[in-house]
């Protein structure tokens, strides 16, 4: 049996992207394949580990897990969509390097959807407000406490973005 392609207007990080794809098109496959948005991974498409999670209409959601044209007309945030601009570094992105929250990386875009979505809901969140949040994504190297430090550091008080240059890499911004 085939399927005729169905027109999908999907707004991702804040851009409108009409496409045009097959219906059985996964919400992952369509950030990673047609608008070549790599930074959510395919992890174990069934929904269990964690590494393609996105924000959608705000709240996480497992992109494996639904279909493209069931996010018509709504609004995706990638991991690639947390940070201010690009080039630059999301608190929680600056806090998961300070704190090596991340080794192999493979988790990492799963886990920072997951800490933004808590942080937007609760500021200030405890370290049981933390572990719940990530308690859905699967993570072989840290053992999850560099990830709970790195939810702390972000949320504390007076907390800053370190530039690239502050951290001796010598990149000038401008």
């Amino acid at each position: 049996m085939s399927f005729s392609p169905v027109n999908v207007e999907i707004k991702v990080n804040g851009v409108i992207q009409p496409r045009t794809v097959e219906p059985r098109t996964t919400l992952v496959d369509f950030l990673r394949d047609h608008l070549g948005l790599t930074g959510t991974h395919v992890g174990c498409e069934h929904g269990i580990c964690g590494a393609c999670s996105v924000l959608l209409d705000g709240e996480p959601v497992r992109s494996c897990c639904m279909f493209a044209v069931q996010a018509d007309g709504m609004s995706v945030t990638t991991v690639e969509g947390l940070a201010p601009q690009r080039g630059c570094l999301s608190k929680m992105q600056d806090a998961f390097c300070e704190t090596h929250a991340l080794q192999c990386g493979y988790c990492t875009p799963g886990m920072l959807i997951a800490c933004h979505a808590l942080v937007e809901r609760t500021p200030q969140p405890t370290e049981a407000q933390i572990r719940d949040a990530i308690g859905g994504n699967l993570c072989r190297c840290t053992g999850y406490q560099q990830i709970v430090d790195a939810v702390k550091l972000a949320t504390s008080p007076g907390y800053e973005v370190k530039s690239a240059q502050a951290k001796g890499s010598g990149v000038a911004h401008g």
